[in-house]
């Protein structure tokens, strides 16, 4: 069995910034927009007055400053509030694969290896901007990479469902080198009108080279171990597939087919299982709380990481233990542990070993055990 290591990691960055203080500025002027049209239903009672929003709101519930996104233009206008993606030929890049292919360079310089040395790219996302051509059979063909590519979603746990995937493969001998890349559209699944979850999401595109071992050409993260569980809930979905053609009124504006989530649920039922899901993996692999350096957990709450951080250690995190990005990038899906990694490892020491951990709907939760070495 061939082990295999993390060589490289990647992170794209779009380029358009929304903080709080300017989302918030838009939100309440929608707020204010629908407020006026249904004033007469408002005032007979038959429906609700939409409430402001507030910088502070959003920071103290989810520990969020500021996102990144691929178009603010919309997302900002209140007779929008939704990114705009101009629709692209069939001869133009796909926007997911021009993500991917930035992160997948950045992470294949790093590691030192051309594309022609990649076996596989699996494109792992909790959202994909078509069915098929895969999205990751494009970031190959853009690459240049050899072997096979594939997609996969398992939601917010894509990136770690990946990772396993990879290692497997090099595990059996079947690759030698592989592309794990999450290209995240999340504002065009985001709910922009919704005063509960507009802040949550942010765009980003992460990449991680994964190779044999004995191939490394300079300091790695040995994969020690990985996991991934799954258990089926509705409390975190969105209805907007393709079979929607097939049904009365797919064409109306429907709040199920964006983002939804049942938040108290969602906290009160995934912090145990995540918590207990990395507390069996550590105790299978022998590894103790003290054995681990850094924790590069999901990027979707601070409160939740915080939850986690403390049950996997026993302890309070210290000052850099826990990374979070959410601050600067809100979550971000499957991408956000794997910022959190990319930005937050070099410094570890030859020895120092650090878990990644994702989690969300499904639920899923997936967790990477690493040791650093060269």
């Amino acid at each position: 069995m061939q082990p295999a290591a993390i060589t490289g990691s990647g992170v794209f960055t779009p380029a358009h910034v929304i903080t709080n203080d300017a989302l918030v500025a838009s939100f309440n002027a929608y707020a204010d927009q629908w407020n006026a049209e249904h004033a007469e239903a408002i005032a007979s009672g038959s429906v609700a007055a939409i409430a402001h929003s507030s910088a502070e709101f959003i920071t103290a519930a989810s520990g969020i400053e500021r996102r990144f996104v691929m178009d603010k233009s919309g997302i900002l206008d209140p007779a929008v509030m939704h990114p705009w993606l101009p629709e692209r030929t069939d001869e133009e890049p796909g926007i997911m694969a021009e993500m991917g292919v930035a992160a997948s360079r950045a992470a294949l310089a790093m590691a030192g290896v051309d594309t022609s040395e990649i076996d596989l790219v699996i494109c792992a996302a909790s959202n994909h901007e078509r069915a098929y051509p895969a999205i990751a059979i494009e970031i190959q063909q853009l690459l240049g990479a050899g072997g096979f590519a594939f997609d996969m979603n398992v939601a917010c746990s894509s990136a770690t469902f990946g990772i396993q995937t990879a290692t497997d493969m090099i595990r059996a001998g079947s690759i030698r080198r592989a592309l794990v890349v999450n290209p995240e559209i999340c504002s065009a699944h985001l709910e922009w009108r919704d005063r509960d979850c507009h802040f949550i999401f942010g765009d980003v595109a992460t990449a991680l080279v994964i190779e044999r071992a004995d191939l490394a050409s300079g300091p790695h993260f040995a994969i020690r171990s990985t996991r991934c569980a799954t258990a089926f809930s509705n409390n975190i979905r969105n209805n907007n597939g393709f079979l929607r053609r097939t049904r009365a009124g797919h064409m109306q504006d429907r709040r199920d087919m964006q983002f939804m989530q049942n938040g108290r649920k969602v906290f009160k039922e995934v912090l145990p299982m995540v918590s207990a899901h990395i507390a069996d993996h550590m105790a299978a692999e022998g590894v103790g709380s003290d054995d681990l350096a850094r924790l590069w957990l999901h990027q979707a709450n601070k409160t939740m990481n915080d939850y986690i951080g403390r049950k996997v250690l026993g302890r309070d995190p210290e000052q850099g233990e826990q990374p979070n990005i959410l601050q600067d990038y809100a979550n971000t899906s499957s991408a956000g542990s794997i910022i959190a990694f990319a930005k937050h490892s070099a410094d570890l020491a030859p020895g120092a070993m650090g878990l990644i951990c994702s989690f969300g709907a499904g639920y899923s939760v997936g967790s990477v055990i690493v040791e650093r070495r060269g």
